[in-house]
């Protein structure tokens, strides 16, 4: 057991931004706010036979890497903000724990080491959140309400007065948006406010569980006017999702390097960093290296984030998606942006993929994937069975190449350790891309070519 005198010897992080040490004992000690290479006592609280969970008491060896929070809001004391975990580390170094994040998947659990190792997408730290989920609660108690993240490790709604990693102008508009609220005839029916921003459109989903009276209608639209804000109501689901008043500039986002603009709703699925995505697709793309001949299936394609620019390079690209509605949606951009003829789109189970129904979407040259948490097991499983037993699908060609997109370092080295192992592809590049400054979430892509 770590005793409170001890003094602990940080070696690394894990994927929740707590220092990882061992103590005497050799026990593994999980210590909240903690950075490799500090020295440092502990109050151990959690523990289970291998391991413990601790909160730091005492420093006497300071990270080099350690910083200033650029948000007051942020802490380990009860009442913080829980939005941001690394903001005590330096980016760069954040960056550098997201790389070793991915090598370490890759290897631990798919037994897969990339060829070469791509260098990490980072952008701006702070101001970067185009997309935000934002709870309310009306705290009577406190006579007030609250707009903003969970406390750290708490249902509750952290005291936000601004927020860093929010684009300027919506952090100044959290105190208006808690008066706002406070003023409503529906004050204590409005769970949610959800942000979407587009190029020239802050977008504002409010979900309310009770019809909007007259007066606070007129109270959303008074503050839109002040703000140049635009409101969406959500009643129910986010298929109820609506304007509050049409007009206005459309909401959408800009791939400028290939000419497509990408309408979209607030409730869609879009990267909430804008300036990342745009390096993301680019970079994407070239690893891709699509040729004006060949035929490209991106798979979960969602509104045609990679499918159109592919498009604009490709002979032919097929876009695979869960939702039939999401399909007809990436249908409508495609001919927004005049790429009809070279674009079709179908939907699939994705995570009921087998052999023939792979063989069924006919042969490419290449694939893009980019699935969401849960990866792609089904998809890379029935190439790895086509691979192993060709005789279920007679004749059909496996691509040469494949761009892997993922949001789960996990699950992309599970899913590489099945396209390297089984399925005949060996893995020539990889790299971490800093999707979310000062969080532990981990977004990444590799690279992977046919032997």
């Amino acid at each position: 057991m770590t005793t409170d005198q001890e003094w602990l010897n940080v070696e690394s992080l894990d994927l929740e931004a707590q220092g990882v040490a061992h103590s005497s004992e050799g026990k593994v000690v999980f210590i909240e706010g903690a950075l490799p290479g500090e020295q440092v006592q502990v109050n151990a609280g959690r523990r289970k036979k291998n391991w413990e969970q601790a909160t730091m008491t005492a420093m006497r060896r300071e990270s080099s890497q350690r910083v200033e929070p650029g948000c007051p809001h942020f802490g380990l004391h009860a009442g913080a903000c829980g939005g941001c975990k690394m903001q005590h580390l330096h980016v760069a170094a954040q960056v550098a724990v997201k790389q070793r994040v991915l090598e370490d998947n890759l290897w631990h659990l798919g037994k897969v080491k990339a060829e070469t190792l791509l260098r990490p997408i980072e952008g701006p730290a702070w101001g970067y959140r185009y997309r935000a989920r934002m709870s309310v609660r009306h705290v009577q108690k406190k006579g007030t309400v609250l707009v903003g993240f969970h406390e750290r490790k708490s249902r509750y709604v952290a005291d936000m007065q601004s927020c860093a990693v929010l684009p300027k102008k919506v952090s100044d508009m959290l105190m208006p948006m808690r008066a706002l609220v406070q003023s409503m005839d529906q004050i204590e029916r409005l769970p949610q406010i959800e942000l979407a921003m587009g190029d020239q459109v802050i977008a504002l989903v409010l979900r309310h569980l009770e019809p909007l009276t007259d007066g606070d209608l007129a109270k959303l639209r008074a503050f839109a006017a002040e703000h140049g804000v635009q409101w969406w109501l959500q009643p129910k689901g986010p298929d109820t999702v609506h304007l509050l008043d049409e007009g206005g500039p459309e909401l959408a986002y800009s791939l400028p390097e290939f000419g497509v603009v990408m309408p979209f709703k607030p409730t869609d699925f879009t990267q909430v960093n804008h300036s990342i995505n745009q390096v993301l697709v680019g970079r994407a793309l070239r690893l891709l290296d699509a040729q004006k001949d060949e035929r490209v299936i991106d798979w979960f394609c969602g509104l045609g984030n990679f499918t159109l620019p592919i498009a604009t390079q490709a002979r032919e690209v097929l876009g695979i998606e869960g939702s039939e509605a999401l399909v007809q949606r990436s249908r409508e951009n495609a001919q927004r942006n005049g790429l009809s003829d070279r674009t079709s789109f179908v939907a699939r189970n994705l995570f009921e993929m087998t052999p023939e129904l792979l063989a069924a979407d006919g042969q490419a040259d290449k694939w893009l994937i980019d699935p969401p948490r849960e990866g792609a097991f089904a998809l890379v499983k029935a190439l790895a069975d086509i691979h192993q037993n060709p005789e279920l699908a007679p004749g059909w060609q496996p691509p040469k190449r494949i761009v892997y997109v993922s949001c789960g370092p996990s699950t992309l080295a599970r899913d590489a350790g099945l396209l390297v192992h089984q399925a005949g592809y060996r893995c020539v590049s990889a790299g971490a891309v800093n999707m979310f400054p000062h969080t532990a979430h981990v977004e990444s892509m590799a690279v992977f070519e046919r032997i």
